[in-house]
């Protein structure tokens, strides 16, 4: 089984509890146990102007948590431990996969305005580039079917991180034998960054590299023993990965968590963070 032991980032957001439906849906069809990991953050000037508050958030947290527990533990019938803990939340959730050697974070996202740049430092962010394991980021309440994922779509440019996406496609197709995957290239429109004019002579010889590329992702899938479809599309990576992934009905898209391939480091992570604020459907984040 590919995730059994999952971190779930807990707060009171209708997020965070859309989180937890998804991955307690997948704990009761495979199996599994799940650790609420709740933080409560109190700065020393806080602390200096009232520190009695701090064990009242402790115990709210603990109830908070209790609370989510017992109702879920009862409707999914999933193992579940509570985790409270004072700390920055992403260092907290951090540290808790850490401890526990999870496989598995799964979080929620505030969607556009919640999730902020990576370099401010948002909680969602700061948990994919500091994670031990895969992260999944969800939105909003997507329950796989029977607890499975019947459609992953994985964007793929032939890079190491893009390989360790669609490897952890292939183990969740192997969960669910019937699930479609789908690798997806995207032709960036390097004339717009760039500032070049693109020929048809060009346009070919991308194209041509790209058929190349998704045909290496086909053997390496094929390796594994599973069948799976490719897409080549020139366009802006994220907005194509939403649109094919609406476009297609996908259940899950499946990425690395350093953009694509030829992007320097300033605009690292832009990809995967762009697709994360806009995607409908949960994107996991291979590590």
């Amino acid at each position: 089984m590919i995730y059994k032991n999952i971190i779930v980032g807990l707060d009171s957001s209708e997020y965070s509890e859309a989180a937890l439906v998804e991955v307690a849906s997948w704990a009761k069809e495979n199996g599994g146990h799940l650790s609420l990991v709740h933080s409560v953050y109190f700065d020393s000037e806080e602390f200096a102007i009232s520190p009695s508050s701090i064990d009242k958030r402790v115990e709210s947290g603990m109830e908070l948590c209790s609370r989510v527990r017992d109702s879920f533990a009862s409707e999914f019938g999933v193992d579940m431990e509570c985790i409270v803990r004072q700390g920055e939340a992403h260092d907290v959730i951090v540290e808790a996969a850490e401890d526990k050697k999870a496989d598995l974070i799964a979080m929620g996202t505030h969607g556009r305005r919640g999730l902020r740049r990576m370099i401010m430092g948002s909680v969602t962010s700061g948990v994919i580039l500091d994670s031990p394991c895969d992260v999944l980021v969800v939105k909003k309440a997507h329950i796989p079917k029977k607890g499975r994922y019947g459609s992953i779509l994985v964007p793929y440019d032939g890079s190491e991180l893009s390989n360790k996406a669609l490897n952890r496609a292939v183990e969740l197709k192997k969960e669910d034998p019937d699930a479609m995957v789908t690798l997806l290239y995207v032709i960036p429109r390097y004339e717009e960054m760039l500032g070049f004019f693109k020929t048809n002579s060009i346009m070919e010889k991308l194209y041509e590299e790209a058929r190349k590329i998704v045909l290496e992702g086909l053997g390496i899938a094929q390796k594994s023993g599973i069948l799976a479809s490719t897409i080549v599309e020139e366009g802006h990576p994220s907005d194509k990965v939403i649109e094919i992934a609406n476009g297609l009905g996908i259940d899950l898209i499946v990425m690395g968590s350093h953009g694509w391939r030829g992007f320097n480091k300033a605009l690292l992570g832009s990809t995967a963070e762009r697709v994360i604020t806009h995607s409908t459907v949960p994107v996991l984040i291979a590590r």
